[in-house]
């Protein structure tokens, strides 16, 4: 079994996941990464994750059920056994519709389910169905070795690190294209193909989808808040735009290349306010989907070039901080349900 290198680099996976026969792209040992990055550790008690994102979504910002609905759930995660970890983001889509997360977090899909069974459940039930507006649930609960996540940074947890009690050492599957499916502890094993289709169950204003075994999910964000006044404008003016137009393609675009959904979306803080905080969040065939367009399409291409050169031209003074998680569920692990949302809806979007 691998253990801690000389100069301080430790395997992304961690030490009890890890196989001895593992083949990652690079000989264990044998790479440096230009620059430190870090995993969430978690126990090895925890088997399997939970990541619920509830959303609402109306046509017009202003409807007081917006902010019932936010409040509602609200609530309802400070009840008992709620997430460990939350946070809530906002978009407005491609129809228009303003559209609100709250993402939840659990390191317990038993704890989850009795929360659910008590206080979570109605929040897609039939009777919300109405004009204007929609409910919807997107869940997915991989177990500890189907996702990987990587941070510039250990000073601030974002997304399904939030509920993590720590970060590795500086990791070595780092800054390489294929380096995400090294850090999958299940790739040690699995070259997690895709099988299937999407299928889609309607039930008067209620619509499951059921994606195929090994979809993939990821969601990758940045943070400007602590950059000084020159480095955040360098940001806005040279990395964001790019950003943005990487972001809009897949959202109008990326079918054709086997991205189901994309949703570039703005962290809010307690009072429902937009931060410095933002993330594109997008649902994929299967992963090497995901790996084909961020190491050769033009518009991730851009998105990587525009990073690079914030990075070189900051170097260690900068405070941009980058994150992702990505997750491959198997077919088992994930549930999907739309009340009277539009038909491009999140993964709605496969059958419109």
């Amino acid at each position: 079994m691998e253990t801690l290198r000389a100069d301080g680099l430790e395997s992304s996976i961690a030490p009890h996941l890890l196989q001895a026969d593992r083949a990652p792209k690079h000989r264990p040992g044998t790479y440096t990464p230009p620059y430190p990055s870090f995993s969430a550790r978690f126990g090895e008690e925890v088997e399997a994750v939970v990541m619920a994102y509830f959303g609402v979504q109306v046509r017009d910002a202003d409807d007081p059920a917006l902010a019932a609905a936010l409040d509602e759930i609200r609530g309802e995660f400070g009840e008992e056994g709620g997430p460990a970890y939350w946070d809530r983001a906002h978009y407005v889509d491609v129809q228009g519709y303003t559209t609100i997360i709250s993402i939840a977090y659990w390191d317990d899909p038993a704890v989850f389910e009795a929360w659910y069974a008590d206080h979570g459940e109605s929040w897609t039930d039939p009777s919300r169905a109405a004009a204007g507006i929609g409910f919807f649930l997107e869940l997915v609960m991989p177990s500890i070795e189907r996702f990987e996540t990587i941070f510039s940074a250990t000073d601030r947890s974002e997304g399904v690190a939030g509920m993590a009690p720590g970060f590795s050492g500086m990791i070595e599957e780092h800054y390489y294209w294929g380096s995400a499916r090294d850090r999958f502890p299940v790739s040690q094993g699995d070259p997690m193909w895709a099988d299937g289709s999407p299928t889609l169950h309607v039930d008067g204003p209620v619509r499951t989808v059921v994606l195929h075994q090994n979809a993939c999910l990821i969601r990758s964000g940045q943070d400007i808040t602590d950059t000084g006044a020159a480095e955040r404008a360098f940001y806005s003016e040279q990395v964001e735009p790019v950003l943005q137009a990487g972001m809009d393609f897949l959202r109008d675009e990326g079918a054709a290349i086997g991205c189901f959904d994309n949703r570039y979306m703005t962290v809010l803080d307690e009072r429902n306010q937009p931060t410095d905080r933002t993330f594109g969040m997008s649902w994929w065939r299967e992963l090497s989907l995901l790996e084909e367009w961020a190491a050769s399409h033009p518009s991730h291409l851009k998105i990587y070039g525009a990073g690079m050169k914030h990075l070189s031209s900051f170097g260690p003074e900068t405070r941009l901080r980058l994150y992702h998680e990505i997750t491959v569920p198997t077919a088992n692990e994930q549930r999907f349900v739309y009340v009277g949302c539009h038909d491009r809806t999140g993964l709605l979007r496969a059958f419109a």
